[in-house]
């Protein structure tokens, strides 16, 4: 074999090495982000439980049960033990995730809900596919005001005025949508064309809210967009019983 063509032959190979590298970075960070973790808040208003409590074992059989039953339909509030050691939670996946995604993203969550909130008595974890909250008081069917945060885009758009009113109105669009009679997901995306662009939405709330309560809630915080989100190219707002989201790129199933 010449000189010239071990050469080629080499630089072939280290080529597709290189193509076979970048293809499993592009895997592992696309399955880290479709599941990244968002956000928790460990609520120190209810009290802490000790070890070996019965608090801590309706917990340690309450999140076994919401792994079991989320999956299949997407979501499930359920209630562990006798007062006053009883626990209350509920799992959330993304209306638009598989149940495998939706188990997966619960078998992430929940042991690291735990080990962050190891004896407080409420606590709650976001994910981008899913949410658990559990807590000693009965929340099933309020509002959560009091866990809530923002994500945006740090890229801004060139004209905010216009870009916001689009941005409002279709949020505003999905809301209808995932609260009309018999949408039993309060979940709903779109898109909206911007001339060469799209503008893509997401809403969704919590099931343990009956449809009036969800519109409530998710008209509360798209009307909390310009406190954190002005003229940004993405932002969310993602409370404990609802959460939007706007990009500019799909993200996206459209159901």
């Amino acid at each position: 074999m010449s000189s010239s063509s071990s050469s080629k032959r080499s630089v072939s190979l280290s080529l597709l090495a290189l193509a076979i590298q970048l293809l499993f970075i592009h895997s592992v960070l696309s399955q880290s982000q479709d599941n990244a973790f968002l956000y928790h808040k460990c609520s120190d208003i209810e009290g802490n439980f000790t070890s070996r409590s019965p608090y801590e074992s309706n917990l340690n059989s309450l999140f076994p049960r919401l792994s079991y039953s989320v999956p299949s339909s997407g979501f499930a509030a359920l209630s562990t033990g006798n007062k006053p050691d009883n626990v209350n939670g509920l799992g959330l996946c993304r209306g638009d995730a598989s149940p495998s995604d939706c188990r997966t993203c619960l078998a992430t969550a929940i042991p690291e809900l735990r080990k962050r909130c190891p004896n407080n008595k409420a606590g709650i974890i976001w994910y981008d596919n899913c949410l658990v909250k559990y807590s000693s008081t009965n929340f099933f069917g309020k509002i959560d005001y009091e866990n809530r945060f923002y994500l945006y885009n740090v890229n801004n758009v060139s004209n905010p005025a216009s870009f916001n009113t689009q941005t409002k109105a279709i949020l505003t669009d999905l809301t209808k949508k995932a609260t009309a009679g018999g949408h039993q997901k309060l979940f709903a995306t779109g898109e909206k064309s911007l001339g060469e662009k799209k503008l893509y939405g997401l809403v969704q709330c919590t099931r343990d809210l009956r449809s009036e309560s969800c519109k409530a809630c998710l008209d509360g915080i798209i009307g909390e967009l310009p406190n954190c989100c002005d003229g940004k190219e993405g932002g969310r707002v993602v409370g404990g019983s609802c959460n939007v989201r706007y990009e500019i790129y799909p993200f996206v199933k459209i159901v």
